[in-house]
């Protein structure tokens, strides 16, 4: 048996790209899924194919940038089969585009997301995970995280945030609970509509079409963590095509 059968997984952003090819692996392995994002009519499309393949999954319509949204997504998990094993927090944003731009709003907006939206899974699941004695957070950070480019800036900035909250988390966790850090490199995604700025959105597309891996590789890369004994703890993954400098 899988170690993946019969965990409760709670995803967000899991609508498209690495969240659905998430949602849609660990489903074929087994877990029971509680699925969170914005797009409630991708969502329910999405538990509809889980469930005619035989697996199982539940949905809520899920803003990470509001604290009652990831409250409810936990209480989801534990009213609907009783405990909550695993939060993939995946929801992300990357509004890419050079400081001079001036996108200060946008600026706000990936700070509210890919930051403020992992500190509320944290503070949502945290007292679940202190209260059952067991539990795993696997969130999705970047290479950005590792390398800064132009026009990435504040990007970057977010993800090198992602990574410090989560070493954080991983040395107050304990020895029962368990953090990952997954950051992916280019990858076949809709990341690029993101940019409003068409000569960074242009340049992003060209570099996924060239060289970009497909959304299951991080997926594997999330259940090769999830799958793991209770007592090994996978911390850091970086997946980036072999292309990728």
């Amino acid at each position: 048996m899988s170690e993946i059968e019969g965990k409760v997984v709670a995803i967000t952003g899991a609508s498209s790209g690495i969240g659905e090819a998430t949602a849609l692996l660990l489903a074929a392995r087994g877990a029971r899924l509680v699925l969170g994002a914005r797009r409630s009519a991708r969502l329910a499309g999405l538990v509809a194919r889980i469930e005619e393949a035989g697996g199982t999954a539940v949905q809520i319509r899920t803003d990470v940038t509001r604290r009652d949204d990831l409250r409810a997504l936990v209480a989801l998990a534990t009213e609907s089969f009783g405990r909550l094993d695993v939060l993939v927090s995946n929801a992300g944003v990357g509004t890419i585009s050079p400081l001079d731009d001036l996108r200060v709003d946008e600026w706000t907006h990936m700070v509210d997301v890919n930051v403020k939206g992992v500190l509320h899974g944290i503070g949502a699941a945290l007292p679940v995970f202190r209260a059952q004695g067991t539990g795993h957070f696997v969130t999705t950070a970047s290479t950005a995280a590792f390398r800064i480019v132009p026009t990435m800036a504040v990007y970057a900035g977010t993800k090198f945030a992602v990574r410090a909250l989560c070493e954080g988390l991983r040395q107050e966790a304990g020895d029962s609970l368990r953090v990952t850090t997954v950051s992916p490199g280019a990858t076949a995604t809709d990341f690029a509509e993101a940019s409003t700025n068409s000569q960074v959105r242009a340049e992003i597309a060209r570099v996924r079409d060239d060289i970009a891996i497909a959304p299951e590789a991080i997926a594997r890369a999330i259940a090769f963590a999830i799958e793991q004994p209770a007592d090994v703890d996978v911390n850091d993954i970086v997946v980036r095509p072999t292309a990728q400098g």
